[in-house]
């Protein structure tokens, strides 16, 4: 079926697809004001909140560059989900009372309160460019796993993809973005267990070979637990987990946005360890799949097409297997899960910033309901096009992991450390967090830049992995802003969070 789908798995496909959009029809006249639009009412139940962030976690970020990671190397990215049950600890406990007390659909209102118009409008610029990269990487590898099933071309794809994952968050609002996805969240483990079951059941010697070929190779460590911080360690990708997660549950407008929508504090709470400790198993699922691929293509090498280099893009042997090993009607459900995958649109949070956070605050502060429309709906699609933009630059990329990783840790240190300095230097004003953000931002572009240009001196290069530049960012933001809090302390009337 190379090259094109069955009728059955083009009906299959093309009735979620229809399905999503629907979705937002649905959720269209009660998404009719501006408050409505971006927080639902605040009237969702927890569970629903939970399969949404479960969800979002599980993009096609997980579902096709986990198993390529996984194939290419070993289970050393999973360490980063280890993290998460730490991360929703701290976020149950400090983050969910702090926004829901506040009330306000901005997650970064309290920075201008504590630091100044400055540091709410950074935060802000820090999380687009974040969720510009992230919606990028999904539509392109979503694209890369249908390119061999359709045989188009994967520009087209990536378009007409994009087009969907801005229709239905444009119509329907954040209601229309939660509750479909809890159908994603569904779709997405049936479309898993899907590709577990085949994998285990193809094996010539049986699922029993899989763990055998993978020990054999090193497929199930962990990563290395030396003390280095040049290589992606057991430690540095935990350390680096733990950063994200943090950033994730306590200063992400996707995150916080939905704790406002929860009818209740408790319901918000829950909601966290849903999607957290539902996608532990999960990330183990698709790391197994691409360590299952490499079993399966090693006793089996003639079974992968010609056309797929799994050595230079190992994100492209998945896709293959879907296209070439699954019946019809199951490649359907398969793709379907895919698309899911890439239906976890933060459009609507982004267009909700640029609204709250730029447009009312800066240049119409009167604008009235119509006009707030508007606003939300243009920004939603201009968005939308610079993410399919996005998408379509990584088309030339080997590891969309690798490159995703990378992206988010230099966008989200500056948002992290500067939440954590004002949460944890009650002392600490818009000096100290200018102070901190400027050493952050410097410790940042030098670890970011200078491994990579050829006339920065080898001297002074950064010796340090990658996924250290959130750490070290956030790391440098409260140590020099912490320093200046006491060196030039401010009394601020500002929000805390409780630390007892």
């Amino acid at each position: 079926m190379s090259g094109s789908l069955s009728p059955l798995d083009l009906t299959v496909l093309v009735a979620y697809l229809l399905g999503v959009v629907g979705s937002g029809v649905w959720f269209y006249r009660r998404a009719g004001d501006s408050e409505q639009y971006m927080s639902a009412g605040r009237s969702l139940p927890g569970w629903a909140v939970g399969l949404s962030i479960f969800g979002s976690y599980v993009s096609s970020i997980s579902f096709l560059a986990n198993p390529g990671k996984s194939f290419a190397g070993d289970w050393g990215g999973f360490v980063f989900s280890l993290s998460l049950p730490v991360a929703a600890l701290v976020a149950v406990k400090w983050f969910v009372p702090f926004f829901r007390k506040r009330g306000e659909i901005s997650a970064y209102g309290h920075l201008e309160a504590r630091f100044g118009p400055w540091a709410r409008s950074y935060a802000v610029v820090c999380y687009l460019l974040t969720q510009v990269a992230r919606l990028g990487t999904i539509l392109y590898l979503l694209a890369l796993a249908l390119v061999p099933l359709t045989g188009w071309d994967i520009r087209l794809i990536i378009i007409g993809v994009g087009v969907v994952v801005v229709l239905y968050p444009l119509i329907g609002g954040t209601e229309a973005v939660i509750w479909t996805g809890v159908a994603q969240a569904l779709v997405l483990v049936a479309g898993a267990l899907v590709c577990v079951l085949s994998l285990m059941f193809k094996m010539p010697g049986g699922p029993g070979q899989i763990i055998e070929i993978g020990a054999a190779n090193g497929k199930f460590a962990l990563g290395s637990f030396s003390s280095t911080l040049t290589q992606p360690t057991f430690w540095v990708v935990l350390v680096y987990g733990l950063a994200i997660n943090l950033q994730n549950f306590g200063i992400d407008q996707s995150y916080v946005q939905r704790y406002i929508t929860a009818k209740s504090d408790q319901a918000a709470r829950s909601s966290i360890w849903m999607g957290a400790l539902l996608y532990i198993p999960f990330a183990a699922g698709f790391f197994f799949i691409g360590t299952a691929l490499f079993a399966f293509y090693k006793v089996q090498p003639e079974l992968l097409p010609a056309t797929v280099d799994a050595i230079g893009r190992p994100d492209s042997v998945f896709p293959a297997y879907i296209s070439t090993q699954l019946p019809a009607g199951l490649a359907g459900l398969v793709v379907a899960a895919l698309c899911a995958a890439a239906m976890d649109s933060n459009l609507n949070c982004m267009a909700t910033l640029f609204h709250g956070d730029f447009y009312t605050r800066y240049i119409r502060p009167n604008a009235g309901e119509r006009e707030s429309m508007r606003v939300l709906h243009g920004s939603t699609i201009g968005f939308g096009v610079i993410c399919i933009g996005a998408a379509l630059a990584m088309i030339e990329i080997k590891s969309a992991l690798d490159v995703w990783w990378e992206l988010a840790g230099i966008f989200g240190g500056g948002m992290l450390g500067l939440f954590l300095l004002g949460r944890l230097f009650p002392r600490a004003g818009g000096t100290a967090g200018l102070a901190g953000v400027v050493s952050g931002i410097l410790v940042i572009l030098w670890m970011t830049l200078s491994p990579k240009l050829s006339w920065w001196p080898e001297s002074i290069r950064s010796p340090f992995n990658g996924l250290l530049v959130i750490v070290f960012g956030t790391l440098a933001i409260l140590v020099v802003g912490g320093l200046a809090a006491l060196l030039f302390p401010t009394r601020v009337k500002a929000p805390s969070i409780p630390l007892t």
